[in-house]
């Protein structure tokens, strides 16, 4: 960890959690480094869908809490994001007023709508991204 980094807690799934960890192993990281990772792949399409349903889906209590550092520069990015899952839906049913999450619930629902995807697809992403060997294959959670 580098002095200058953000610490957040993630709210995580026992299985997201496990799969987070398998992935870090398998590729010789850290988590942080791969919650960094995971953040960067998925941001662009999280801002392209419906944001308000995907904090429905995502947003719910999760039992684990996982501590990550991530750079200053990224951790900007998340009060943003907050910002656009708070959007309220089309109008095309009313809905509750919501309110805007935190940070650590925006950086949360990123990091559960990428560790959605395929476990063996997450695993050859990193591996691409960082050029080295997957030290071990991660199985599904």
């Amino acid at each position: 960890m580098e002095s200058d980094e953000v610490m957040l807690a993630v709210r995580l799934t026992t299985a997201e959690r496990t799969l987070l960890r398998r992935l870090a192993h398998g590729h010789r990281g850290d988590v942080s480094e791969v919650v960094a990772d995971a953040l960067l792949d998925v941001l662009p399409a999280l801002l392209a869908q419906d944001a308000p349903r995907l904090t429905e889906q995502l947003g719910r209590f999760a039992p684990c809490a996982v501590t990550v550092w991530l750079p200053p520069e990224l951790a900007e990015l998340l009060p943003a994001l907050a910002a656009h899952l708070a959007q309220p839906p089309a109008p095309t049913v009313p809905s509750a007023p919501s309110t805007t999450p935190t940070p650590c619930t925006a950086l949360g629902t990123a990091l559960r709508l990428w560790l959605r995807q395929d476990p063996a697809r997450l695993a050859a992403g990193l591996h691409a991204l960082h050029g080295g060997p997957p030290h071990a294959r991660p199985a599904a959670a």
